[in-house]
């Protein structure tokens, strides 16, 4: 069987479970079974079939298992969406649509990834004046400084950022690699490369940190800490700049936990939401309560408590920041174990274009993206859980959020293009 044709095989399954997702809650919530409970569904199967054509044209070679999954994940997310806010579910939809047109953009439009490294100081140039605009013209939501508005359409340019640097970081590295493995002098007795090697790398991430710690938002900072870290050991093999990095980081959050007071709210709430005075530990004692209830198999998709029959929800936040609390109380622990499941495929799958790609430019990009990725995932459903403290960001291609999906589309196109490449 072809790659393409693997592809299909796993997407119409993946589509079919998806639509009758649909057909479920929509007859829960009109009393009927009717056709137009399926009709959703099949547009979904039609959306996503249209871009497996395009990456059949586009990308022949590429990862059979990767889209499958991002379709299983962001429909799954639209049935839950739709199953708390129908409106929320309307506009996912369409940022769903303005997501895989900029996938299959991408496809067409960065045939060689060369192109990326040629340009690299340009698109990390881009990358910090999307942080800079939102730092100097956002607005601030619960405490953090993320969105822009543009007339009627509300962007989070950071979003897009953080694709944009961590193509520059990968860029950047292909060059450096070398020298950043040669030590010139020791520091404290710890070996150092030449300082003029690491001062565009070290700016670039100064510039970009302290971008964030303005805009307050630093689960987005974090993302680009651990993604650097991931790059720089790629790179060279030397666990320094892991413990460095480390390091630096415990030293920062402990600085920052001082210095911003949602930061230490969210510390505080984690250590012991249950002795919180000010009930601002609500949230995640929520929902540690809707993941018991869910049980093993859940209450079935539809039935959990955290939707009132008015329509509110008992978490605030919950399509966003709680997403996986839903998952769990509607589908228990097999669901979302099933969904931990899927994430991980994803990463192990984009790993291993990492693995065989034949240019180390395409190496570390697919290392960046997927490291970026992979510590979106743990750190929301880390939260949750209460694992870590809540960062505040989306759930990759399940939690509401346009700009968020959009730029995840935007870097599947980029890891298909890279498994194309080294295939």
């Amino acid at each position: 069987m072809s790659l393409r044709n693997r592809e299909l095989v796993f997407l119409v399954p993946a589509l079919v479970l998806t639509t009758l997702g649909f057909a479920l809650v929509y007859t829960q919530k009109a009393s009927v079974l009717t056709w137009t409970s399926l009709t959703y569904g099949a547009l979904f199967i039609v959306l996503f079939l249209i871009a497996h054509t395009g990456v059949r044209v586009l990308a022949s070679r590429a990862d059979p298992y990767l889209l499958p999954v991002t379709a299983l994940l962001s429909t799954l997310g639209l049935v839950l969406l739709y199953r708390l806010d129908e409106d929320l579910a309307l506009k996912q939809a369409m940022w769903l649509v303005v997501g895989l047109v900029a996938f299959l953009l991408v496809l067409a439009v960065v045939r060689d990834l060369k192109w990326l490294a040629k340009y690299r100081y340009f698109i990390g140039g881009a990358g910090l004046l999307l942080l800079l605009f939102t730092a100097v013209f956002g607005r601030e939501i619960n405490g953090a400084r993320l969105w822009v508005d543009l007339g009627p359409i509300n962007l989070q340019p950071a979003e897009y950022g953080k694709v944009l640097l961590i193509v520059f970081f990968a860029a950047y590295l292909v060059d450096m690699r070398e020298v950043l493995t040669v030590s010139t002098r020791r520091v404290l007795g710890i070996p150092l490369p030449p300082f003029r090697y690491l001062a565009p790398l070290l700016t670039i991430w100064a510039l970009s940190m302290a971008l964030m710690i303005f805009m307050k938002d630093l689960g987005t900072g974090l993302l680009f800490f651990g993604a650097l870290l991931a790059l720089l050991y790629a790179a060279t093999g030397r666990f320094f700049y892991v413990f460095i990095g480390l390091t630096l980081f415990l030293v920062g959050a402990v600085g920052l936990y001082f210095l911003f007071p949602h930061v230490q709210v969210r510390v505080d709430i984690w250590l012991n939401p249950w002795a919180d005075p000010t009930n601002k530990g609500y949230q995640i004692v929520q929902s540690l309560f809707a993941l018991a209830e869910g049980g093993l198999f859940g209450r079935g998709l539809g039935q959990g408590y955290l939707v009132l029959p008015s329509g509110k929800t008992i978490i605030p936040y919950l399509e966003t920041d709680f997403i996986f609390s839903a998952i769990g109380e509607e589908l228990g622990l097999v669901g979302a174990v099933g969904i931990i499941l899927l994430y991980m495929i994803f990463f192990y799958r984009s790993f291993r274009v990492a693995v065989r790609s034949r240019d180390d430019f395409s190496r570390l990009l697919a290392v960046g993206l997927t490291s970026i990725f992979a510590l979106q995932a743990f750190l929301i459903m880390g939260g949750v859980i209460k694992l870590i403290p809540l960062t505040g960001i989306t759930l990759p291609f399940v939690s509401y959020g346009g700009n968020s999906i959009v730029a995840n589309f935007m870097l599947l196109a980029l890891l298909l293009r890279a498994s194309d490449k080294a295939a």
